[in-house]
């Protein structure tokens, strides 16, 4: 069932015209950089996009002049996880795993979970109920528990997706170890899960 409507909603994502999804991302940006929670945050942990998805390589720079801390991961093939990187210069970011540029591991310090006041993940789909359709390998699913392990007796951090309309459904189908998200921000609306 994840298949089938993984492949759905990638070929309704990379079907979107280049003008529209120039259009679509401003307009995304606009919604993710007015909203309260990224407004007083100060360590952001995005991701640098790749394929069709909402372009974030224009977000980065201006998360950096913003003055907030920009944190990106890098995919430890080793350990099948995550590691963050704070990230002060976006031309040193390199292509790591399936060739989706990384932060330098020896010019950038890593962070921990405890230092991002707001996450911003990527997917290929979305529901009003949060629930997030990712490429499969479970990544964020791993970083989102274990911070819902180490951090929620002190605090949660909020979890924002972006999303072109094209990409929410009725429903994705969810197991028990997905992680959903808290808001989702897609070129029309703002949806709180």
């Amino acid at each position: 069932m994840k298949k089938q409507t993984r492949e759905k909603l990638l070929k309704r994502r990379d079907s979107i015209p280049t003008e529209i999804k120039n259009k679509k991302e401003r307009a995304i940006e606009k919604r993710l950089f007015a909203l309260d929670a990224f407004q007083s945050a100060q360590g952001i942990l995005m991701y640098v996009s790749f394929r069709s998805e909402v372009d974030t390589r224009r977000f980065l720079d201006d998360i950096i002049k913003l003055d907030k801390t920009l944190i990106l991961p890098a995919v430890d093939a080793t350990h099948n996880v995550l590691k963050l990187y704070e990230v002060k210069d976006t031309a040193n970011l390199l292509p790591g795993h399936m060739g989706i540029l990384e932060p330098g591991k020896d010019l950038n310090r890593q962070v921990t979970l405890d230092e991002i006041d707001l996450v911003v993940i990527p997917g290929t789909g979305f529901d009003p109920k949060g629930n997030r359709l990712g490429y499969g390998g479970g990544y964020y699913d791993r970083l989102l528990s274990l911070e819902s392990k180490q951090l929620a007796k002190v605090r949660h951090i909020p979890t924002v997706a972006l999303a072109f309309e094209e990409q929410i459904a009725k429903e994705i189908p969810a197991e028990p170890h997905d992680i959903g998200v808290d808001m989702i921000i897609t070129d029309k609306r703002l949806i709180q899960c």
